[in-house]
């Protein structure tokens, strides 16, 4: 099914990105990645809010530590299970494998409401690790099948979809979660009250009720996947998960731009969380608002990492391309200087204390804000997905899906390191978050200058897509 053969120009008057949404071979793979992002980041979302509004009613330790400990649980299945999760992916029809794993899905969320009526901590945290786990056996195959289904100029659209789609669905479940939980504790209502089951407080009966009828959505939409055959089909599965970690790197590093590749899409994934984490603390005890201020930032970063994907599809065609590396590099530098202007034009001093959402709009600081968001998400989304679709484009099929592992792991790797690096700076130095944005972004034009001296290829390309060089 994936034709390379067609010339470009044919091939692309016979589709735009979001026609894939109305084919059988795009939008149940599309469907099942939403639904799937979003019930992890809803039930994520939602112990985060019952951790931080109700912490002692379920563990005597304290909420911040609880916080990273189920931040820690979620991401651990990336570095145990992503090169095993590459393996199967590359012996085992995809679709087959997408199915088995959205079933899992099904049972944790019955494992998650088991823990919720029990009131056991335990448990919830198992649920949490499993969602992990299953997010990890996914991953692989969502991006290695792209490739099978679709022709080569159709890479850089379906990858901004997705890219779009997770980010919308993250946000989705992040407000969710925590609306449903946090609101009901602190704030009860009659239709939190009237919901109430079996004693169990109304929020969390609609998360459990949401997460599943989610869960069930995502398994139907992978019944509907196209078969995508084996492309290793006698692949000996290694069980040995740091053997087969060194190993999946190893292949990675056999192209130079598929690992300078895979090493931007893992710094972006660390930049992104980083600025996520820092949110919460940013829009109280920063720009002294309240939990209104914080969903707008959450949505107008999103919502930028959303436009700035489905962007390069155009931007791509613009030099009839099929993948265009030279949007990187643009990416990479807008991203650079919104990062810079966001800490540099973030308030000296907070306009208040948990200020309603209406009265910090009448501010104009807080546009400035905005707009740097919106566009540091926007360059974010135009460096991220040509980096996908370069990777799946060179890479050999029969080692793909285990390559997007090798990506996994270090994506992981990436955001863990500097979580704890922005830990340090912040405590130990004495830093303020507008300080630790600052320092992101610069280190952020480091450490991309350094990868398109590696590979020139990107900078190249970026002369010739401006103009400024001919092909």
């Amino acid at each position: 099914m994936n034709d390379t053969t067609l010339p470009f120009s044919a091939a692309n008057e016979q589709h735009s990105q979001f026609s894939l949404l109305r084919e059988r071979r795009f939008w149940p793979l599309f469907v099942t990645q939403f639904l799937g992002a979003f019930n992890d980041n809803a039930y994520k979302s939602a112990l985060l809010a019952l951790f931080a509004f109700g912490a002692a009613s379920w563990t005597s330790m304290k909420p911040a530590v609880m916080t990273n400990l189920a931040a820690g649980l979620f991401i651990l299945p990336f570095f145990l299970f992503s090169a095993t999760s590459g393996q199967l992916a590359d012996k085992f029809d995809k679709a087959w494998l997408a199915r088995w794993v959205k079933a899992l899905e099904i049972l944790i969320i019955v494992i998650a409401a088991l823990g919720f009526w029990l009131h056991s901590l335990a448990v919830l945290l198992v649920a949490l690790f499993l969602l992990g786990l299953q997010s990890t056996l996914f991953g692989p195959t969502k991006y290695a099948i792209l490739p099978q289904h679709l022709r080569a100029n159709e890479l850089i659209g379906g990858n901004a979809l997705v890219e779009a789609g997770t980010f919308v669905a993250i946000l989705l479940g992040t407000i969710t979660g925590m609306q449903l939980t946090g609101a009901c504790r602190v704030e009860p209502s009659t239709f939190c009250q009237l919901s109430t089951f079996a004693g169990l407080e109304g929020g969390i009966v609609w998360i459990i009720a949401i997460c599943m009828l989610v869960a069930l959505g995502g398994f139907f939409a992978s019944c509907r996947i196209p078969a995508a055959p084996a492309p290793a089909p006698d692949l000996k599965i290694s069980w040995n998960p740091l053997a087969e970690t060194l190993r999946v790197i190893g292949l990675a590093r056999r192209e130079k731009s598929v690992f300078q590749s895979v090493l931007g899409i893992s710094w972006f994934w660390a930049y992104g969380s980083l600025l996520l984490t820092q949110f919460p603390v940013y829009t109280k005890d920063v720009l002294g608002g309240d939990e209104d201020l914080l969903t707008v930032l959450l949505a107008v970063f999103s919502v930028g990492i959303g436009l700035g994907s489905l962007v390069c599809e155009k931007l791509t065609r613009r030099r009839g391309k099929t993948v265009e590396p030279g949007l990187v590099p643009i990416g990479a530098l807008g991203m650079t200087i919104f990062g810079l202007d966001l800490a540099l034009g973030t308030p000296a001093h907070a306009f208040g204390l948990e200020l309603p959402l209406a009265e910090m709009l009448n501010r104009g600081e807080i546009w400035r804000v905005l707009v740097d968001l919106l566009l540091l998400g926007g360059f974010g989304g135009l460096y991220c997905v040509p980096l996908y679709a370069l990777i799946q484009q060179r890479s050999e099929p029969e080692s793909r899906a285990r390559i997007i592992a090798a990506n996994n792991v270090l994506n992981s790797l990436f955001m863990v390191l500097t979580a704890v690096g922005a830990s340090l700076f912040l405590l130990w130095g004495g830093s303020s978050i507008p300080a630790l944005f600052l320092g992101m972004a610069a280190l952020h034009g480091i450490i991309t200058v350094y990868i398109f001296s590696v590979v020139p290829e990107f900078i190249i390309r970026a002369l010739v897509w401006l103009g400024w060089r001919q092909e």
